[in-house]
């Protein structure tokens, strides 16, 4: 297993009961999601909001990740600007 790099702190973190159904459902764990969005590993965005988040990870910005989860829900996770908080959210949640 490769290690990478911690880019940023996720504060605290929360989840919609949305998004958590669709985890359950999936008989998939949070953690899995999150070491890849804390890592850089912004899963299916296109480029130009891959570097979005690149430029965020300087100036400050909101960071954004998209994931399936094995049974096709897409899964949100964003960390807010102040990196107080992320949360874990289907797209319909937002």
């Amino acid at each position: 297993m490769i290690l990478t790099s911690i880019l940023f702190k996720l504060g605290q973190v929360v989840a919609t009961p949305s998004a958590i159904s669709a985890l359950e459902e999936s008989g998939e764990v949070p953690h899995l999601y999150l070491r890849r969005h804390v890592t850089g590993d912004w899963g299916e965005l296109d480029d130009e909001d891959k570097a979005a988040n690149t430029l965020a990870l300087v100036t400050g910005e909101r960071l954004l990740s998209s994931y399936s989860t094995s049974r096709g829900a897409k899964l949100w996770i964003i960390t807010e600007a102040d990196r107080s908080s992320t949360c874990l959210l289907l797209p319909d949640d937002y």
